[in-house]
């Protein structure tokens, strides 16, 4: 049994290609599942089956587009509904995929008809876990409705210890959330490869004996999630075609300017430093970059189903185009170029004073001024600036009326959240200073830093 793992950074999910050197099992692919098909031809290998675990709330599914392109079986659990034609599968199922032996167990808690598949080969065993039992945590259990939360988080630490009894100590876990993904919750310890014997080792799902205790526990330590998250359970019910990953035509410079003055979004696609040194005006910044939060933190910030138009260089912008797929915002417009005045000349551009924690600290001693702090609450409330006002970039657009008056130091964690925060409040006509540095040094540079919610 081989398992070829395909990494989703931007969304910090995984997807796996599992063969017995002929033919395939495919679990939870993204929706651009030619990455899959390409793992399928590198490997030699043909997919005849294609399963969920669960319908994904963090991002769209390739799952029944990948299954109608290869002819392979789709496998949803027997109890979601869903648009589709499907192999409905339930617990204690048991397929035959080549040489390989596939084992559904039913581990709810992520979702209520959360799937997790084991599958064994020549003595070994590989589970298959989803958004269930992750890499020193589970999954979230807050997705589907507050009334649902407590007892999903029941089922979730009941489901964890299930897997433990049906695989044995030295199965390899692959979950598909828990590499950065917000559908991941707890104290998820960062590993990327794991045992089920580790687990039971450090794993809190497994190690708390107190069931109401861990319920408490995660509860408690359950963050904001990305406001796109609502629209992906019902297109995935719904059922996802193929994307459209090509490069749409280039706007030109006339069209552009059009849409800038009319107020819509133009997403720069270009480093932070470069876009602060000098923007098309009433452009905003999201940084791209290979692994980076682009994805997420443009599907959360602005009005999911606007039509948004990017502004970068042609590989950046066919990266974006494929991200953005993702999470099921299809056929963005595009300007290609990386310098304003080329991109719609005449057009009026703009900047924005980027500095360190060191200016940020004589300002503060100067008096007057107001630090923007625009992570989390979660973020604010274990440290922050003392006297920062905290909206959450998530938040920014549609609370910005109750930011003070005059000029506002924004910072974040590391930079990209102030660089796209500081972006839309200059384009809201406010005076911005964007703080590009790290949280963690501000105390260094003496700015004085307060602990808890003082």
């Amino acid at each position: 049994m081989d398992v070829v793992v395909l990494e989703t950074p931007p969304l910090g999910d995984r997807s796996y290609l599992v063969h017995d050197g002929s033919v395939a099992f495919v679990v939870d692919p993204q929706r651009d599942h030619d990455r899959m098909e390409a793992a399928a031809r590198d490997a030699g290998v043909r997919i005849t089956h294609v399963a969920e675990t669960h319908l994904h709330n963090d991002y769209l599914t390739g799952g029944l587009a990948l299954a109608r392109a290869v002819g392979a079986e789709y496998l949803v659990s027997a109890d979601d509904e869903v648009e589709y034609e499907r192999t409905g599968v339930r617990d204690g199922d048991v397929l035959a995929v080549g040489d390989l032996e596939v084992l559904v167990v039913a581990t709810p808690g992520h979702t209520h008809n959360h799937l997790s598949y084991v599958v064994r080969h020549d003595g070994r065993e590989a589970v298959f876990s989803g958004g269930s039992l992750l890499y020193g945590s589970v999954g979230r259990t807050d997705l589907i409705a507050p009334a649902d939360t407590e007892p999903l988080t029941r089922h979730q630490y009941r489901s964890a210890r299930r897997l433990t009894e049906v695989a044995g100590e030295g199965a390899q876990l692959y979950p598909t959330h828990g590499f950065g993904s917000f559908c991941s919750s707890g104290p998820a310890s960062g590993a990327q490869s794991s045992t089920l014997g580790e687990q039971r080792r450090t794993n809190h799902a497994l190690t708390d004996d107190d069931e109401d205790h861990f319920v408490r526990e995660l509860i408690a330590g359950l963050t904001a999630y990305p406001s796109y998250y609502a629209h992906m359970g019902p297109q995935n019910r719904r059922g996802p075609g193929s994307p459209d990953l090509s490069v749409p035509e280039p706007l030109d410079g006339a069209e552009l300017a059009r849409r800038l003055e009319a107020g819509e979004w133009v997403v720069d696609l270009r480093n932070r430093v470069a876009f602060a040194s000098e923007h098309l005006k009433g452009s905003v910044s999201f940084e791209y970059g290979d692994g980076s939060s682009f994805t997420t933190f443009l599907g959360w910030t602005l009005p999911y189903g606007d039509r948004i138009t990017l502004v970068g260089s042609r590989e950046d912008v066919e990266k974006a185009v494929r991200d953005l797929s993702r999470i099921g915002i299809d056929g963005p417009d595009a300007a290609l170029g990386e310098r304003p005045a080329d991109l719609a000349p005449g057009a009026p551009t703009d900047t924005i004073p980027r500095v360190g924690w060191a200016e940020v600290a004589e300002a503060l001693k100067a008096g007057g001024e107001t630090v923007l702090d625009v992570r989390r609450e979660d973020e604010y409330a274990t440290s922050h600036v003392e006297g920062a006002v905290n909206l959450p970039l998530h938040d920014l657009l549609t609370r910005h009326r109750e930011l003070p008056e005059g000029r506002l130091w924004v910072h974040c964690a590391s930079g990209y959240r102030s660089g796209v925060a500081a972006s839309l409040l200059r384009r809201l006509g406010r005076d911005v200073v964007q703080v590009d540095a790290e949280y963690d040094q501000a105390g260094f540079a003496g700015v004085p830093v307060a602990a808890g919610n003082s």
